[in-house]
């Protein structure tokens, strides 16, 4: 399975409360490209007080567990962060220490993909993940049954929901 996969973080303060959102979308919809799409799984978190860059990584690297358990082979980012995406390809150096950690995990998620490609798109064609990571910030409770909904719709436990025998990952970032 390929998946396109949108992510955003938000953070009210840089740093101050932070959450991030993710849309994770069956690549062979015909509509798969598109902001709208329906989503295969979606995540919404509230991250403490972060930067909205560490916010920005941590919704990418919670969005490929997400997409690891549900055996994706191949992933296709579509991200609004410029930075995570210079980065991602290695044109960009890493150099805030609290980013690092996030990167690394990233890309040891990414090298575990048969193939994965890395694209900046426009603010505006994000606005399903920008919409799940502030939704976290001015209603957490609507958020997670917006992420149980989906889940519920494909069948699926929610995003980050450990299975039975695993344990769930701290957040990134924590």
């Amino acid at each position: 399975m390929r998946l396109i996969i949108r992510t955003d973080g938000a953070s009210r303060g840089n740093p101050g409360p932070a959450s991030c959102g993710a849309v994770l979308i069956d690549a062979s919809r015909p509509d798969a490209l598109e902001p709208d799409a329906e989503p295969l799984a979606i995540v919404a978190r509230a991250l403490g007080i972060r930067t909205n860059n560490v916010a920005e990584y941590a919704g990418l690297v919670l969005a490929l567990r997400e997409a690891r358990r549900l055996r994706a082979e191949e992933v296709d980012l579509r991200l609004d962060s410029k930075l995570i995406v210079e980065q991602l390809s290695g044109r960009w150096r890493v150099k805030d220490a609290k980013l690092r950690g996030l990167h690394d995990e990233a890309r040891r998620h990414l090298a575990t993909f048969g193939r994965w490609t890395a694209t900046h798109e426009p603010r505006a064609r994000n606005h399903a993940a920008d919409a799940l990571a502030n939704l976290v910030l001015d209603d957490p409770d609507s958020a997670a049954r917006v992420v149980a909904e989906v889940a519920r719709r494909n069948g699926r436990p929610p995003a980050g929901e450990a299975e039975a025998g695993e344990t769930e990952a701290p957040v990134p970032g924590a």
